[in-house]
């Protein structure tokens, strides 16, 4: 979360400063954006995110009566493959591929022509991805009780540890889905820049391996089951492509998306009118 709340401040400074220089562009960027509009997207969703911040720090620390149920039989089917696993190493190298993937769009843009000429428009892109992604991942580790693997009977964490509040949120997972949402995000735009380059398909490819390395570790760390290392997987793969392509010239014609709450929802809303 800190990785991710870091980031959003520094990207959306950068943002800020690089915008003077689209006045110059010579390449015509492919995506159409709207700051006054944009700004509201991705203000809701750095909003919506620090809610889901809290929410998560509101979560309680399971009782001693409820670690004695988390055992195999109480995890579906499909999700028992790592239940009980520990593994601090592998929690501590899945940060490796993490960190890195967030330098990924960056990279592009420094050295691509056309990105970097460009580079204002898109880092407010990847910001509003970013803030999108961290909405969905929040809200839903805040609402959602879920105990990662690892407090599960046969685990070598200590009772203190599986305990712990912060323990309780395995459902979807983060890490997974930041990492997709800022690697597909860098291989989408770069398609976008530059369809008839040979080296995108090394960039997708890259693109879909890093968040799976990050999952793979998460679950072999206990952090994470296979459902929501999949579904974290998805979320970040999507917001990385969608929000981009929502903004190629004329796709943004018939959409809106806003930010939506009330008092038992919060979210965002997308609406496409035929």
């Amino acid at each position: 979360m800190k990785h991710l709340l870091t980031l959003l401040s520094a990207t959306l400074v950068y943002a800020h400063v690089s915008a003077q220089k689209l006045d110059n562009q010579e390449f015509v960027s492919p995506y159409k954006t709207s700051w006054g509009k944009d700004a509201v997207i991705t203000g809701g969703g750095i909003g919506l995110t620090v809610l889901g911040y809290y929410l998560i720090t509101q979560k309680e620390d399971l009782t001693l009566a409820e670690l004695a149920t988390r055992t195999r039989d109480k995890v579906p089917f499909f999700d028992r493959g790592n239940v009980g696993y520990y593994s601090e190493k592998a929690d501590k190298d899945s940060y490796k591929p993490f960190n890195l993937a967030f330098g990924y769009p960056i990279l592009l843009m420094l050295v691509n022509k056309n990105e970097r000429q460009n580079i204002g428009q898109i880092t407010g892109l990847y910001l509003q991805t970013m803030s999108i992604t961290g909405a969905l991942f929040t809200l839903s580790a805040g609402a959602i009780h879920r105990s990662r693997p690892l407090v599960y009977a046969g685990s070598s964490a200590s009772t203190d540890y599986k305990l712990s509040s912060n323990n309780q949120r395995s459902f979807f997972a983060g890490h997974t889905a930041a990492t997709a949402a800022a690697s597909f995000f860098a291989a989408k735009v770069y398609n976008d820049f530059n369809p008839d380059s040979k080296t995108k398909y090394v960039i997708w490819a890259v693109a879909a391996a890093t968040p799976a390395l990050v999952g793979y570790l998460r679950y072999k760390a206990g952090m994470h089951f296979l459902s929501d290392n999949l579904l974290g997987y998805a979320v970040g793969a999507a917001s990385g492509i969608l929000v981009p392509q929502l903004h190629k010239t004329k796709a943004l014609r018939n959409v809106s998306i806003t930010p939506q709450a009330g008092l038992k929802y919060k979210g965002l809303s997308i609406a496409y009118n035929f």
